[in-house]
C-alpha cells in the first residue's frame, strides 16, 4: 500500500452487495461484471435480497458512476453529483481509470468527517484491479481500474 493509502477508510469483510431495483437491467449487468473483478475477500455479489445473509454487512448500491477514461477531476465531480440522489444507508459504486481519482475520492470521503452537515461518507470499498473487463453491452480495456463503494451514513 502506498503512502496515499494511509488515508484509506476501507473496511474489509466480504461484503454482500444488493443492487437496488431502481437500477436498470443494463446497469445491473454492468455493475455485476465489474464487481466480479474484485477479490472474493472484498465482495460477495448477491443478486436477490432473499439470498442475503443478514449477519454480514450488506451494501445497497443505488447508482453507479463510470469514470473510466475520464481525466481528473471528472470522476470526483460526477461522484459528487451522483451522491445527491443517495440517501443514508445507500451506496454509490464508482469506477475510474485515472490514478488521481484514488487520492481524490479517498480525500473527499475523509473530508466528510470534518464537516458537521449530518451526513458522513464511508468509503466501504477502495480496491484496484488489473485486467480486462468485458460485458455484452460494453467493452473497455484498462490495465488498472479503481473501484470505490461510497456509503452515506448518519453522523448521529
Amino acid at each position: 500500500m502506498s503512502a496515499k493509502g494511509n488515508l484509506n477508510t476501507t473496511i474489509y469483510a466480504p461484503h454482500q452487495v444488493c443492487l437496488q431495483q431502481s437500477l436498470s437491467d443494463t446497469e445491473q449487468v454492468k455493475i455485476a461484471s465489474l464487481l466480479r473483478l474484485l477479490p472474493t475477500y472484498c465482495i460477495n455479489y448477491i443478486e436477490s435480497t432473499e439470498a442475503l445473509d443478514h449477519t454480514q454487512p450488506v451494501i445497497k448500491v443505488k447508482g453507479m458512476v463510470d469514470g473510466r477514461g475520464l481525466a481528473c477531476p471528472m470522476p470526483l465531480l460526477k461522484t459528487k453529483v451522483a451522491l445527491r440522489s443517495v440517501v443514508s444507508g445507500e451506496s454509490l459504486y464508482v469506477v475510474a481509470t485515472d490514478p488521481n481519482s484514488q487520492a481524490d475520492i479517498t480525500a473527499f470521503c475523509h473530508q466528510s468527517r470534518q464537516t458537521n452537515d449530518g451526513e458522513l461518507l464511508l468509503l466501504t470499498v477502495n480496491q484496484t484491479t488489473t485486467g480486462q473487463e468485458t460485458d455484452s453491452t460494453l467493452t473497455k480495456t484498462s490495465d488498472t481500474i479503481f473501484h470505490f463503494i461510497i456509503t452515506k451514513t448518519d453522523s448521529n
